[in-house]
């Protein structure tokens, strides 16, 4: 039996708690109970870039160490989490001098190597529940809801690492929806960034690349937005004129509406 090894990270447990609480509840319901990670501590939230940034991945191999000795899979769900675990991963798995100087300062019992498989939340759906399951499963469809999956920046790129879909042409997020019921909406601005961590430096450049995403998704049909990052949701929900009328919620929230552990309002 599969052990799902689950890093919720720190915003899960603060602005986030509605895509954790739903995402829990429901992965109960669909047969994958979710197992939160002992101690597990910051991933960092951003992928460090230098090569030499040692101690910005030591959280992240922590991890990732812990989840090897438990099974071997860990299961993310914010989406900026998800990134930086699977792109530390693939450093410990293929670069032999990011390897070494990690396992040195951590001195495990049994040095890192990469043998984790970090999965996505939607991709245990995917690929182990299945969407004819899920469909089946469905006791609300969310019929005549027109929504659209948000998947930003961080989810799909660089995509010969993160591996999650195709990362100009993604289906996942709309396979999902379609599982439940809905009506998935294409729009043009779904893989654009949403302007991420300028919302504190320059929020008026934030706000511009979030009424693009909104203006777009609004002009296609949506009235609804899913993501599977809380900094999207954030920027989504609280950047937007008061002239948008998209609402914004985590696919979590969707899911436990379809499978009748009901949520609803804005992601907060």
């Amino acid at each position: 039996m599969t052990i799902y090894n689950y890093y919720p990270g720190c915003t899960l447990s603060t602005k986030a708690k509605k895509l954790d609480r739903t995402a829990r509840r429901c992965a109960e319901k669909l047969g994958f109970p979710l197992v939160e990670l002992p101690e597990w501590q910051c991933c960092g939230a951003v992928y460090p870039q230098a090569p030499d940034a040692v101690g910005e991945r030591l959280a992240a191999v922590r991890a990732l160490a812990a989840a090897r000795d438990n099974g071997g899979v860990l299961v993310a769900l914010c989406s900026a989490c998800y990134h930086v675990l699977k792109r530390v991963n693939d450093d410990m798995a293929n670069v032999s001098s990011i390897r070494d100087t990690v396992n040195g300062y951590l001195d495990l019992e049994r040095p890192y190597a990469g043998e984790t498989k970090v999965s996505h939340y939607l991709e245990v759906l995917r690929d182990t529940v299945g969407w004819k399951r899920l469909a089946s499963l469905v006791t609300h469809p969310l019929t005549g809801q027109r929504v659209g999956g948000y998947y930003g920046c961080l989810l799909l790129r660089p995509g010969r690492v993160m591996a999650l879909d195709d990362p100009e042409a993604p289906v996942i997020l709309e396979e999902f929806l379609r599982a439940l019921g809905a009506e998935a909406v294409l729009y043009d601005e779904r893989n654009e960034c949403c302007g991420s961590y300028l919302s504190v430096t320059q929020p008026t450049y934030c706000r511009e690349m979030t009424d693009r995403i909104l203006r777009s998704a609004a002009d296609a049909g949506a009235e609804w937005l899913v993501t599977a990052c809380p900094l999207c949701a954030y920027n989504l929900v609280h950047q937007r004129g008061r002239e948008q009328q998209v609402g914004v919620v985590y696919f979590t929230e969707l899911l436990a509406q379809a499978l009748g552990l009901t949520e609803g309002g804005d992601a907060q």
